[in-house]
């Protein structure tokens, strides 16, 4: 199913009992930019970068 496992499904049900379900759309916004701004950081561009580009 999907390719989960059960110990990918265990995991899964313990994230939503202690984030609950109407925390993990933020939970996963949040981790989404997170991850984003760790890219752009490898890639040694800041958002100063970006806005002196606007500029």
């Amino acid at each position: 199913m999907f390719g989960l496992s059960g110990g990918h499904l265990l995991i899964l049900a313990v994230v939503v009992l202690l984030f609950g379900s109407r925390r993990l759309p933020e939970l996963g916004s949040a981790l989404g930019k997170g991850i984003h701004a760790f890219k752009k950081g490898l890639e040694g561009k800041s958002e100063d970068d970006d806005q002196n580009k606007l500029s």
